[in-house]
């Protein structure tokens, strides 16, 4: 816009002296015909806000079963008898040490809103345009071509929508029947009309003229499918700003976009899959399933040189539209790694809260996320934190560093408790019970008086789920932790059953496995000599409940009263299991099995992968007899 840039000294220097509330010489000075001006940014940044999930947690604190009472901590931890100052105090119970091995929200785009100390720039604005400056820089657009008339013309629009000038103001009215005018000729490009558009939404809202023009010059555009990859980035940019679901003509329009971004998937750069992502998810388009999966494909092919947000926009939109590829997590195991160390934390539990909805157990992106844990957790703040360990405890893995990993965790927890959000808190250390790490030091505080009150609500009662958790928390001290004499949750606070709809303590059995194991297990007992679905006085649902007599004989259900032994049969479909083929159970469903045993039941385990591979009824049979029946004769040789 070069006969922009070289107005004249006397209109140059009426820019300059009005420039402290309204720079608009600098603007069309640096606007170019292919470019925006940089001082009207009309960009939607999107805010990942980041919760962590409701699960389990194991204890912080190491030694045998008949150690002495554990001392309550109020500043820091007290190591237990044996155990020096500097020793972890997270107390583990017959675990291997190999390694066995939780929907983001984002802020909806808001157009620029007025800054309160530009109060009196309207009447600024107008005395220009009364004057000699805005006239001008009018005329000169009037003889430039279309497109840079049309990015002049919407540089101006847009000082008009930074300042605060109404939409019925002259200069305003001028600009946009000009637009309108411009527009009617049909002679601009795909990007400028998306920047038009823009900023006559931003001016003038969803029922603008301009904006209704600017689309239908679009449509015009898509269906001649003539555009760039950077033009459908503008496009899809400019729907999720103003897209209207009830609009018949913009749903097909989106429909064509779709079908002409598949074609070009290839050619899109890092900056161009992320930002098509955003703009999916803000318009909601979980169902472009083609459109998605070729979008994942091609992130997992750029992976390496996408920028830490980048990368942080492609997972956020990838967990809003539940979406999964494992050429993407194989990309991530890659590339992520060696980039951990000095990449943005926000992107490190981005990448666990990812794993932790797709149920990814990734062995080689959690070993390298706890090694940074161990040298970096310092910098991370405390919901980066807590999304970390709880990724690690719901989905059931125990990295090989643990014993430093858990040491490092106490260490801020007794340097930093007062930071972490109540609700954050408890689900941090819920999740330690997963990986049987208890952290004993810190009941004394989370089921005081004080906290329970922090974690009420404006006055509202106690959220459900965060009350199953205080519940499960306490019932691991009471049957893991025998010598633990701390406080504990009073007992009106306890939940009554963990199930929930959301299914975030216990997985409810699987219909259709059970259908097909019903009729063998029939067989087997000779009748139906068992119950589903019962519910036990510490709240678990047992799948299938067998009863025993003092001999180890079975019970039919008439003579229950005198059961001696109970074998709980876990019919465990694929959604008990983290998505992956080494199938290894959620850490819900771990903690869960764990309190049945200590609780006296005999466990049998039925997992799908083994019932599945069995073609016959007579296969199956022997399959149930040989899973059951040795529980029952060592429970009656115990008895």
């Amino acid at each position: 816009m070069k006969s922009i840039a070289s107005i004249s000294s006397s209109v140059r220097a009426a820019c300059q002296h009005t420039s402290a509330c309204f720079p608009l010489n600098r603007a069309l000075v640096l606007c170019s015909p292919l470019g925006r001006c940089s001082n009207v940014d009309f960009a939607s940044k999107t805010v990942v806000e980041q919760q962590p999930r409701v699960t389990v947690a194991r204890s912080f604190s190491g030694t045998h079963a008949n150690t002495a009472v554990v001392q309550q901590v109020s500043a820091a931890p007290v190591p237990p008898a044996g155990k020096t100052a500097d020793e972890v105090t997270f107390y583990q119970f017959g675990r291997p040490k190999t390694a066995a091995r939780p929907v983001p929200q984002l802020s909806p785009y808001s157009p620029y809103t007025k800054p309160q100390s530009n109060a009196d720039a309207p009447v600024v604005i107008q005395s220009l345009f009364e004057g000699e400056v805005i006239p001008e820089l009018c005329s000169r657009l009037a003889d430039l071509p279309g497109n840079d008339r049309a990015e002049g013309l919407t540089t101006l629009l847009g000082a008009c929508v930074e300042f605060g000038l109404e939409a019925d103001s002259t200069l305003a009215l001028r600009l946009i029947n000009e637009s309108l005018e411009l527009l009617s000729n049909g002679d601009i490009g795909v990007a400028q009309l998306c920047h038009l558009g823009e900023v006559a939404y931003s001016l003038e809202g969803r029922q603008s003229a301009t904006v209704t023009k600017v689309l239908d010059c679009i449509r015009a555009a898509v269906e001649e499918d003539a555009l760039s990859p950077l033009e459908a980035v503008k496009v899809y940019s400019l729907l999720a700003l103003c897209h209207d679901p009830a609009s018949q003509q913009q749903t097909l329009m989106l429909s064509a976009l779709h079908k002409h971004t598949q074609r070009m998937v290839r050619r899109l750069k890092p900056g161009h899959v992320s930002a098509l992502l955003q703009s999916l998810m803000k318009l909601q388009q979980s169902q472009a399933i083609s459109l998605l999966l070729r979008l994942s494909r091609r992130a997992s092919q750029v992976f390496k040189v996408f920028s830490d947000d980048e990368v942080i926009k492609v997972l956020s939109a990838l967990m809003v539209l539940r979406q999964h590829d494992e050429k993407l997590v194989a990309a991530m195991e890659k590339h992520l790694p060696e980039r951990l160390g000095k990449c943005d934390p926000e992107l490190i539990s981005t990448v666990m809260e990812y794993c932790l909805q797709m149920r990814c157990r990734s062995e080689v992106i959690f070993e390298a996320v706890a090694e940074n844990f161990v040298c970096h957790a310092e910098d991370h703040t405390t919901l980066q934190i807590a999304k970390q360990i709880v990724t690690m405890g719901r989905l059931n893995y125990l990295p090989q560093c643990s014993s430093q990993m858990f040491k490092k965790l106490e260490s801020i927890l007794s340097s930093r408790f007062s930071q972490f959000e109540p609700h954050s808190l408890i689900e941090l250390l819920h999740a330690c019970i997963h990986l049987e790490r208890f952290p004993l030091n810190y009941m004394s505080k989370v089921f005081s008086t004080y906290f329970l009150q922090r974690l009420h609500a404006q006055g509202e009662p106690l959220d459900k789920n965060i009350l199953r958790q205080l519940t499960q928390l306490h019932l691991s001290t009471a049957l893991e932790c025998t010598y633990y004499w701390g406080p504990r949750l009073p007992y009106f606070l306890h939940v009554r059953k963990f199930s929930t709809l959301d299914h975030a303590f216990e997985t409810p059995m699987e219909s259709f496995l059970y259908k097909q194991v019903k009729g063998p297990l029939t067989q087997l007992l000779g009748g139906k000599f068992y119950s589903t679905r019962i519910s036990t006085h510490k709240g678990y649902t047992i799948d299938v409940e067998i009863c025993l007599d003092e001999r180890g004989y079975v019970l039919p259900l008439s003579q229950w009263d005198h059961t001696h032994k109970r074998v709980a049969l876990c019919v465990d479909g694929q959604n008990r299991f983290s998505n992956s083929s080494t199938h290894h159970l959620l850490g819900k469903e771990a903690t869960k099995r764990r309190h049945l045993r200590k609780m006296g039941y005999e466990l049998v385990e039925i997992p799908y992968f083994e019932f599945e591979k069995l073609t016959t009824e007579e296969e199956q049979v022997q399959y149930l007899y040989n899973k059951i029946f040795p529980s029952i004769c060592r429970t009656s040789h115990s008895s």
